[in-house]
């Protein structure tokens, strides 16, 4: 009998050890929506932000071949952005506002189609949990599904899948701090869509009430293509008049287009435009 009573007595010690942690630790992950309130809650939301950068892209194998680049990107919260590059070869603007994107390029105007090395600035852009929400799942990301991971190391939040799955879009968050350090994006999202896309966000360093990352990388199944190195940063920036209004800018740069012969050449110079810039900046 006494027997017995020390069988069932470990059994349930056994169980409030070792299973009952487990299932407490799973019930205690954070949702999606509240690891990004808190993100955005401890990196700040700057009404105005101005980043300067060198943006270095790589070719060939071991980074023989790289171009680098000064770019200059200018918040203005709600939702409206610019990028400005300028160097011997290219002078290229992308202005973003209102739901609208444009770009300059050699003073030609074009529409700009957004590719995946464009969403590493979207925790700034997109400075409000809805907003943010929004954005993220535009992109794929089920912000609905969270779970804990370890990468490098690391403890994190991934919110968009079960660790450790990679297969799907995800963003990787420091369980200590909630800032994002890693970002995976696959599918429609990446224009070669059976390619892994992952951005890497490094030393993050305080300016006034902003935690910003001074080093950013881009990898492409998995062999590094790009990276950023923040050189400068301004948080209450003066901008000038007008550089976020589109309305502003377009009809300087664009001809009204009224038969069906004038949309097909517009249509054939956007696209020349575009070329001209791939040969020059990718």
């Amino acid at each position: 009998m006494n027997v017995n009573i020390k069988k069932i007595f470990f059994f349930f010690l056994y169980v409030t050890l070792f299973l009952y942690p487990c299932a407490s630790t799973s019930a205690y992950i954070l949702q999606g929506p509240h690891i990004l309130q808190l993100m955005l809650e401890k990196i700040g939301k700057p009404k105005r932000l101005l980043v300067e950068q060198k943006l270095t892209i790589f070719s060939g194998s071991e980074f023989k071949n790289q171009v680098e680049l000064n770019e200059t990107l200018s918040f203005f919260s709600p939702g409206k952005f610019r990028s400005d590059i300028v160097s011997d070869n290219i002078h290229r603007t992308i202005i973003a506002s209102k739901g609208q994107v444009i770009s300059l390029v050699d003073g030609n105007f074009s529409e700009y189609f957004e590719t995946e090395f464009d969403f590493y600035k979207d925790f700034f852009l997109y400075n409000s949990r809805k907003l943010l929400e929004a954005r993220l799942s535009l992109l794929s990301v089920d912000i609905n599904i969270s779970s804990f991971g370890r990468f490098e190391g690391r403890t994190a939040y991934v919110v968009g899948a079960i660790y450790p799955d990679e297969s799907v879009p995800q963003v990787w968050f420091d369980k200590k701090t909630f800032r994002p350090f890693r970002w995976i994006i696959i599918g429609k999202a990446v224009k070669n869509s059976g390619d892994h896309f992952e951005i890497r966000y490094h030393n993050w360093q305080k300016k006034g009430r902003i935690w910003y990352p001074m080093f950013i990388e881009f990898f492409q199944n998995e062999i590094k293509v790009r990276e950023i190195k923040v050189i400068n940063i301004i948080t209450k920036p003066s901008f000038k008049k007008n550089i976020f209004e589109i309305e502003s800018i377009v009809p300087e740069h664009i001809p009204v287009l009224n038969t069906a012969k004038d949309q097909q050449n517009g249509v054939s110079e956007v696209k020349k435009t575009i070329e001209r810039f791939k040969k020059k900046y990718e």
